[in-house]
């Protein structure tokens, strides 16, 4: 193997270390690791192409300046050019991060499929459009939970409750989640106190600190099974609920093009309506769904449910002075 071929190799390695140790290496570390000295790495370090920075004798790599390589075939593309729609056109802020890896994708597939890539650079200018909501603090707990989550380190979290209060956490970020209700961005991991799992909306995130304090997430954490009953991201410790909702005549081709729900169970009625069923998670993350059909769907059960959509239309005819005639 030639000189320059093992420098290559080695440089690689050191890449490829310091990218598996998000807590950093010394000099003394990598040049054990590799079985040269620590002068060699010393020069090494100054070739290496990734973006590293030196912090306390430990060497890391900037994981939010680090570019990875990717390569999409047509279909592929496609199915990212779907994603890129549904993230321009469900979420309300301003998010550069995201136009940037579109517009990237866009030229990217230039000649390949120009249609595409103009759709792509499209999206990244709805982006980055003026008419969005332009919320740098929103930006800001996006990136450092991104970074914390990348680098397993804890974070402080400073989080505003729907009540006002503000309280404060040590979190370990296992998890980010969209949610389609609210144009909203939910992390789930392990908050201190009360040391369990929590969801926490990012925009209630007043203020966000990192940390150098390393964590790991347990090996049997698994967010497609702890999300697996939810609608939308509400989960349970306990059993999911059956849901029976009947659709009438008019609403029951449109439910019928879509499955809602992974357990659900759909059955035709004779005047041309259908009944579903589900076994969901938090059957209350349901109500702006259900609402959304009006008076083309009844709750059947659970009976919780159904009594607090009858107080809602109770208020709703007292508000527009309906009266029974």
């Amino acid at each position: 193997m030639s000189r320059s071929t093992t420098k290559a190799a080695r440089l690689d390695q050191i890449e490829k270390l310091l990218l598996a140790h998000p807590e950093g290496m010394t000099q003394a570390e990598l040049a054990r690791r590799l079985g040269v000295n620590r002068s060699t790495i010393l020069r090494n370090l100054a070739d290496l192409q990734a973006p590293i920075y030196e912090e306390g004798w430990r060497y890391f790599i900037d994981r939010s300046a680090y570019l990875v390589n990717v390569r999409f075939s047509l279909h592929e593309a496609m199915a990212v050019h779907l994603a890129a729609r549904l993230l321009a056109t469900r979420f309300d802020r301003q998010n550069p991060h995201a136009a940037a890896a579109l517009r990237k994708l866009g030229l990217a597939l230039e000649r390949l499929a120009p249609r595409i890539s103009q759709h792509l650079l499209q999206s990244a200018d709805g982006m980055d459009d003026q008419g969005r909501w332009f919320d740098p603090g929103y930006l800001r707990v996006l990136e450092v939970v991104t970074l914390a989550w990348a680098e397993k380190t804890r974070v402080q979290i400073w989080y505003r409750k729907p009540n006002g209060e503000v309280s404060t956490y040590t979190f370990c970020p296992y998890f980010v989640e969209p949610g389609a209700v609210g144009f909203s961005t939910y992390v789930i991991g392990y908050a201190e106190p009360p040391g369990a799992l929590r969801t926490l909306k990012a925009e209630r995130i007043e203020r966000i600190e990192t940390t150098r304090e390393v964590y790991e997430i347990p090996p049997d954490f698994d967010p497609m099974k702890l999300l697996g009953d939810a609608w939308g991201i509400w989960y349970t410790e306990g059993e999911p609920v059956e849901v029976a909702l009947r659709f009438g005549p008019r609403a029951a081709r449109r439910v019928r093009e879509t499955r809602w729900h992974r357990s659900e169970q759909v059955s035709d009625e004779k005047d041309g309506g259908l009944l579903w069923r589900a076994w969901v998670a938090e059957p209350q993350e349901m109500l702006p769904w259900i609402r959304g059909w009006g008076a083309d769907v009844e709750v059947l059960a659970p009976e919780e449910l159904r009594a607090e959509l009858i107080e809602e239309a109770r208020r709703i005819s007292a508000l527009y002075s309906v009266t029974s005639s």
